[in-house]
């Protein structure tokens, strides 16, 4: 059995009418059926990242990890013994 990464399902009978599987999705990710088998998922537009990513250099990521080392700091020790 194949898990669904959503909750949501639609037939591909129910997608002749795309509009109408996205107004029941509420802005959520939809299952595409087709005999009971995932063929896919229908993707409202709003919720897909339309901005171009962000890529950082070098000393930026270093400065992350310094900043975020102290937070991290027990974990980086209880996982030294394992």
């Amino acid at each position: 059995m194949t898990r669904l990464l959503t909750n949501r399902i639609a037939t591909m009978t129910e997608m002749r009418e795309p509009h109408k599987v996205l107004a029941k999705a509420g802005g959520k990710p939809v299952a595409v059926m087709k005999n009971s088998r995932c063929v896919g998922y229908f993707v409202p537009a709003e919720i897909v990242n339309l901005e171009e990513p962000v890529y950082l250099t070098k000393e930026q990521v270093m400065e992350s990890l310094r900043r975020s080392r102290k937070r991290v700091q027990p974990v980086l020790d209880y996982l030294k013994d394992k």
